[in-house]
């Protein structure tokens, strides 16, 4: 069964103000969906009730059984006094052997950060960082809040590359969140819109045309939202770009997104 996961008319209510309104929404296995909103929609609130954190709520939260999640958090609070390297931050999540937090820094193109600190890695290199110690986990389903904050636009599309391959790799269902589409529009599957009440899903390329998200967020310049196309002339790669052989997930054709500079 692709279905890992589903939301049945989920509402949260704070102090009489209603946070989500009405939610449903499915995480199928392979499938990355991109939850888009304005500050304050409830992306954050919908996040919790997916991974659990958050009980308070009337409406159904459906899984399989025995379904790992994965979560990449939007900001990781680190005691800034306290010395600690990548692997030393891998270690604490969890009875993994070093030769596992090796695999899993290699798998996002990070083991040579290894024996970093924590504490000076880039935006990129902490997010892949984080990817690694949800990927330790094997997960189902990966959860990524807000994965792009503070990664410079090379460095997101990369990241967006790595995740589409994650989720071909592993074949889990990815479910993302962001500000807006623009540059995940390449690599993502469904667009669920959000402000407090689901307004619109479907498509990228759909989602941008439809009135409600250009209520939200105007119209997308073109631009911004190009696609180029390539032929690979190997069909493998490992999850850090590098070709390699044996992998059974060919790419030639694949859709990138691209941002175009005037």
């Amino acid at each position: 069964m692709s279905e890992l996961m589903q939301l049945q008319n989920v509402v949260v209510q704070f102090n009489e103000r209603t946070i989500l309104d009405n939610v449903s929404l499915t995480l199928e296995k392979g499938k990355i969906t991109t939850l888009i909103g304005p500050n304050g929609a409830g992306k954050s609130t919908l996040v919790k009730v997916l991974i659990g954190l958050e009980k308070e709520f009337s409406g159904q939260r459906i899984r399989q059984p025995n379904i790992k999640l994965g979560y990449v958090p939007q900001k990781l609070k680190l005691n800034e006094t306290l010395p600690l390297t990548v692997l030393r931050f891998l270690q604490l999540a969890g009875r993994y052997s070093r030769q596992e937090q090796i695999e899993a820094l290699k798998l996002v193109g990070a083991e040579h950060l290894a024996k970093n600190s924590m504490h000076q890695l880039s935006g990129g290199e902490n997010q892949r960082v984080l990817l690694a110690r949800a990927l330790l986990h094997r997960p189902d389903i990966l959860v990524l809040d807000e994965p792009a904050q503070g990664v410079d636009v090379q460095g997101q599309i990369d990241l967006y590359e790595l995740i589409d391959t994650i989720r071909h790799r592993f074949g889990c269902a990815v479910f993302m969140v962001s500000h807006d589409l623009h540059l995940v529009m390449a690599k993502t599957d469904e667009v669920i819109c959000l402000h407090h009440h689901i307004c619109c899903q479907g498509a990228p390329a759909a989602i941008t045309q439809h009135p409600s998200y250009i209520a939200l967020f105007g119209h997308a310049k073109q631009e911004t939202l190009a696609f180029y196309h390539h032929e690979h002339s190997h069909h493998h790669h490992d999850l850090s770009g590098e070709p390699v052989k044996g992998d059974a997930h060919h790419c030639s054709n694949h859709k990138h997104g691209h941002v175009h500079h005037d």
